[in-house]
């Protein structure tokens, strides 16, 4: 019934499956880093365990706890960018 709707396959088989179904490895690599950041988003409290009673206040949580996330992501060390 899913299949009908219009789903695929996004996670691959076990490798001991016997007839191992098609996937998207494309649509696999990008789910991953969503899964990936979801993991990072956990690490800090307010979001695990969702303080925050307001949508509008828990969206900006997000927000800022995603621009943390990002800053670590930047290499340390002089900028190439600064002359």
């Amino acid at each position: 019934m899913i299949w009908e709707q219009g789903a695929i396959d996004v996670i691959p088989a076990k490798a001991n499956r016997k007839l191992p179904a098609e996937f998207d490895a494309e649509i696999y690599r990008e789910r991953n880093k969503i899964e990936r950041f979801f993991g990072r988003l956990k690490e800090f409290k307010g979001i695990a365990m969702r303080a925050e009673k307001n949508d509008t206040n828990f969206a900006s949580m997000i927000y800022a706890c995603a621009a943390i996330i990002n800053l670590r992501l930047i290499p340390k060390g002089p900028s190439p960018y600064l002359f």
